[in-house]
């Protein structure tokens, strides 16, 4: 198994997520973009996740192979990006943002299909190559919190551009893989899709994703709001996820000894708790060191947990389409959703309202989990 090469593009991609997330917030702040606005455009990034993995996923699969369209489109995320450094205005700025995270949430889908296939019967150590992607996040956050300090906000575009070129240099050098066994041959997505449990996995995905959009558009601006420098912003979404990396490194323990279901169950209970956490005791840096711990479970146990389900629920010829549906539901749908919600409630309602609304979404989607079906410890 290509073990190294395929930690590296887990490395590069979340690299960039962590280039983006914590930054491009207020960076869109500094250059005058108001509130609602970079809800907005933040949604831009989560809103592509709809459209570009279906597209992408369904090709790959027609084709019956994936890192031809997973080079293609790391290539066309890194030219789409050029352009932001000329953007002026708010639909100037989006139309680059939608450009280039179109092509930038392509390839991921079809790369958890690839790496599973590597795996083969061993899928419960998924994580043990996908923590480099939480490895990549913290180096991103503290280096580019120090130089933003230092050097402004002006120096987050070039970040991500440098760590766009260094995704597609990690797809150049996979092996694509091939698709599962025949035996599968016969399923439909359609089909799929008609299973109450999958559909109700689904809605938990999306409604977990949703009460994390007030955390990825404006936690940034909330804690500069309350005083926290830039290194602090950063060393805070940097502890966040150096304990997502613990429960990576243990997830195989984990899934053998609780199951998906149950890892989804707590992830979500643990959700609306962290939102409230967050929302009303900003102030308290014990308190927010406790939220940001919470984000091993919120993020990193529940994000293994449904990519183990959707790798089970989705098999054969329908595994690039099921795990780019899965993409496009939580981090598409769910993550534009949330983005728009907070955005829309920031400047009138204020943070507490924000995020009390983003653990009630939470606890919509533990609602939703209690459907999914208990067969097996996927």
């Amino acid at each position: 198994m290509p073990y190294t090469r395929l930690s590296s593009f887990y490395f590069f991609h979340f690299a960039a997520l962590g280039a983006l997330v914590p930054y491009w917030g207020p960076y869109l702040l500094e250059r005058g973009f108001a509130p609602a606005a970079i809800g907005a455009l933040m949604a831009i990034l989560m809103g592509t996740k709809i459209v570009a993995p279906n597209v992408w996923g369904w090709l790959a699969d027609r084709a019956g192979e994936r890192m031809p369209s997973v080079r293609l489109g790391a290539l066309l995320a890194v030219l789409g990006l050029v352009p932001v450094f000329w953007a002026d205005g708010f639909w100037t700025m989006a139309l680059v943002m939608a450009a280039f995270s179109f092509f930038w949430n392509a390839p991921l889908p079809l790369m958890e299909a690839v790496t599973f296939n590597h795996l083969g019967a061993r899928a419960s150590r998924y994580a043990s190559v996908r923590v480099w992607g939480s490895v990549g996040f913290i180096v991103t956050v503290l280096l580019l919190g120090w130089w933003q300090e230092w050097a402004g906000s002006g120096v987050v575009p070039l970040a991500v551009l440098v760590l766009f070129i260094g995704v597609w240099a990690s797809c150049l050098v996979i092996p694509d893989r091939d698709q599962a066994p025949a035996e599968h041959a016969h399923l439909s997505l359609r089909r799929l899709l008609a299973r109450p449990e999958i559909l109700a996995f689904l809605a938990a995905c999306l409604l977990m994703q949703a009460s994390h959009g007030a955390y990825y558009a404006f936690y940034s601006i909330h804690l500069e709001a309350n005083g926290y420098s830039d290194a602090a912003v950063g060393a805070l979404w940097a502890l966040g996820v150096a304990i997502e990396v613990l429960v990576f490194i243990n997830m195989h323990r984990l899934l053998t000894r609780f199951g998906a279901r149950r890892l989804l169950l707590a992830s979500l209970a643990l959700a609306v708790l962290r939102w409230l956490l967050i929302g009303a005791f900003v102030d308290i840096i014990a308190v927010q060191l406790l939220a940001q711990s919470l984000h091993a479970a919120t993020f990193g146990a529940f994000h293994a947990a449904a990519i183990h389900l959707a790798h089970h629920y989705f098999p054969g010829p329908t595994q690039g389409r099921g795990q780019a549906l899965y993409n496009s539901v939580s981090f598409g749908v769910g993550g534009a959703m949330g983005s728009l919600i907070a955005g829309s409630l920031w400047s009138q309602a204020g943070a507490l309202v924000t995020f009390a609304v983003a653990s009630g979404l939470g606890g919509l989607g533990f609602i939703a989990a209690l459907r999914v079906d208990r067969g097996g410890r996927h």
